[in-house]
């Protein structure tokens, strides 16, 4: 039997790195962070503009189709916190929209069902 060959992934230095995530999400001025969480949708407005950092410019490309912040998360490999301080400052931009996501209702039971049509047969 052959052994089954598991790939390593090797971690980019560059992403572990607390001096890198700072200078990404900025220097902290007090200001709320937007209360986002994992499933919170996000999609774009607008094309990014030249002033935008290079990860918010991925992100407004991302979210052409509304993406869940931790989608996001996992594609810019980075961790959700940062995530949310980039997604802070593109909504008080109003570059993206953010909403959260649309829970489908739940279906009524089958019998109920089958007594409202016995019923309204009936009539």
């Amino acid at each position: 039997m052959s052994s089954i060959r598991r790939e390593h992934r090797t971690v980019d230095p560059a992403l572990s790195d607390p001096e890198r995530l700072y200078v990404i999400t900025g220097d902290p001025d007090g200001s709320e962070r937007a209360a986002l969480d994992l499933v919170t949708m996000v999609v774009s407005k607008a094309q990014p503009t030249p002033t935008v950092q290079p990860e918010q410019a991925v992100i407004l490309r991302l979210c052409q189709a509304p993406l869940s912040v931790a989608e996001i998360s996992a594609y810019l490999s980075l961790p959700f916190s940062v995530v949310t301080s980039l997604l802070t400052d593109l909504l008080a931009t109003e570059l993206i929209e953010s909403r959260a996501p649309i829970i489908r209702a739940t279906l009524p039971d089958r019998s109920l069902l089958e007594a409202v049509m016995h019923g309204l047969q009936k009539l």
